[in-house]
């Protein structure tokens, strides 16, 4: 059943620190209202802080939009200046690494909308590591197999 909310009234259960004692604070919007596909959170991050460890989707296509304060978006290590009305979207499977850094002096605020995809694969270019979201299972790039091969007879 569809019911209207407030962000300034959301349940704490819906609220990721909601003290904000941490860098970063998240809104879980779309797990309030009910939503069963689609993930829509606002993002708060401090100055001097980072959204996420850069990373990218094998299946989740993303959109985000800037509501507050100033920061870059590194992507596919280009660094980008955005601030309050920037959007940009970003296409699943491309292997497009993104991140927010919040090189600001005011809380970098983002509407960050996607579905919800539950079997996929996040790439972590920085660290090395790619992670098996549905499996809960991250294994090191370095620690590829070369020699592997599936024919059963080979």
């Amino acid at each position: 059943m569809a019911r209207v909310l407030n962000v300034d009234s959301l349940p704490e259960e819906f609220i990721d620190d909601p003290g904000f004692e941490s860098k970063m604070k998240t809104l879980y919007l779309g797990a309030a209202a009910g939503s069963e596909k689609l993930y829509v959170n606002i993002d708060h991050v401090k100055p001097g802080a980072k959204s996420v460890k850069y990373h990218s989707h094998s299946e989740q296509e993303e959109f985000f939009l800037i509501l507050e304060g100033s920061g870059t978006l590194r992507m596919n290590d280009e660094k980008i200046p955005v601030k309050k009305g920037d959007f940009v979207a970003k296409p699943a499977g491309k292997g497009i690494a993104h991140q927010f850094i919040n090189d600001g002096t005011e809380v970098l605020q983002i509407l960050d909308c996607r579905l919800n995809e539950k079997d996929e694969t996040i790439t972590y270019p920085d660290d090395g590591v790619i992670l098996m979201k549905k499996q809960r299972m991250a294994f090191k790039i370095s620690d590829a197999l070369k020699e592997w091969s599936s024919d059963p007879n080979g």
